[in-house]
């Protein structure tokens, strides 16, 4: 597994391409500092995943991100931040990221890295459990017109925070079925994945 690692502290890019490289077993192509570099090495690397810190100067990684994703809506983007901060998870999560890490948890990297390389995404217990009151539900069209009773049971134990095979066994189905009602809410409320759906469960309607 590729991966690219941008964050303006040049120390910090070593230590993680040391540790993903030697104890994990990954591949690091390329490091990075800047919002300029974040675009010029994804393009020209296109890494499986960008690992990415969020305070820069002059432009941030959440900056990066978006015009990243602008270009290449497929990229797999972890923030790894030291910085919890509202404001920072609520864009990281509109954006679509795949995971938002606290940069002292190094032993929770590589881990997150495979997480996430298995389609899942790697927000925290503690992010999970700032969502509600970061997204207010909208006073518009309620997010349930058009989706059956058991797509929105999903939808919202998927907001909750379960797996595939968490829902699966709350709801008696098998996890392909999961995937499938995955899939349905998906293409009905035309987002990207998992997290953009917590997104829209918890505000509703985009104004």
């Amino acid at each position: 597994m590729k991966i690219l690692i941008i964050d303006d502290d040049r120390i910090v890019c070593q230590a993680l391409k040391t540790i993903l490289e030697e104890e994990a077993g990954f591949v690091v192509a390329a490091l990075g500092s800047s919002y300029e570099e974040a675009l010029q090495l994804y393009q020209e690397n296109r890494p499986d995943i960008l690992l990415m810190d969020i305070r820069m100067e002059a432009k941030t990684g959440l900056q990066a991100a978006e015009a990243i994703l602008g270009r290449h809506p497929e990229a797999q983007i972890l923030f790894l931040t030291t910085f919890a901060d509202d404001e920072y998870i609520l864009k990281a999560l509109q954006l679509g990221a795949k995971g938002y890490l606290i940069k002292q948890d190094f032993e929770a990297i590589a881990p997150a890295l495979r997480a996430v390389a298995s389609g899942q995404t790697v927000f925290g217990s503690e992010v999970m459990r700032a969502l509600p009151p970061l997204l207010k539900p909208s006073q518009g069209k309620p997010l349930e017109e058009g989706l059956s009773d058991r797509e929105h049971a999903v939808l919202q134990l998927i907001a909750e925070g379960l797996s595939n095979r968490e829902i699966a066994e709350q709801l008696f189905l098998s996890e392909g079925t999961v995937r499938n009602y995955v899939s349905q809410l998906l293409a009905k409320l035309d987002v990207r994945d998992r997290t953009q759906l917590v997104v829209r469960y918890y505000r509703g309607q985009p104004e």
